[in-house]
């Protein structure tokens, strides 16, 4: 039973310790949530297609991820390819979801109309 605690409590205490590290990350993915959403419902209501507005969320979250490691680096920091990608990993993100719960269009269904027996061209 001890055995089955040390196994059990030890990945706990090993994450509880590297969440300090990842806050940076975790902000990164929640930037690229808000400019995702952005960009995918600025893109939904100028054009009404959803592959556009999410192609645009995606790209609106990479491009926020982009600047501001270039602003950091001109702060005299360095650009962090992770920071980047944490940024666009929460643009894809919002964008994929976002699309689930909106409402679908509900379209009336023409009414089709019956085959005739006769020929469409003139008899002479």
């Amino acid at each position: 039973m001890k055995l089955f605690y040390l196994f059990f409590f030890i990945p706990f205490f090993i994450n509880g310790q590297t969440f300090v590290e990842q806050t940076d990350k975790q902000l990164h993915f929640a930037a690229g949530n808000i400019a995702g959403a952005a960009g995918y419902v600025w893109s939904y209501n100028k054009h009404q297609d959803k592959n556009r507005a999410m192609i645009t969320g995606v790209c609106t979250a990479f491009a926020a991820g982009v600047l501001k490691e270039m602003y950091d680096a001109s702060q005299g920091g360095y650009i962090d390819h992770a920071d980047v990608l944490a940024t666009t990993l929460g643009g894809i993100t919002i964008s994929l979801t976002i699309p689930l719960f909106t409402e679908r269009k509900v379209y009336k269904q023409r009414k089709r109309r019956p085959k005739s027996k006769r020929k469409c061209y003139k008899r002479k």
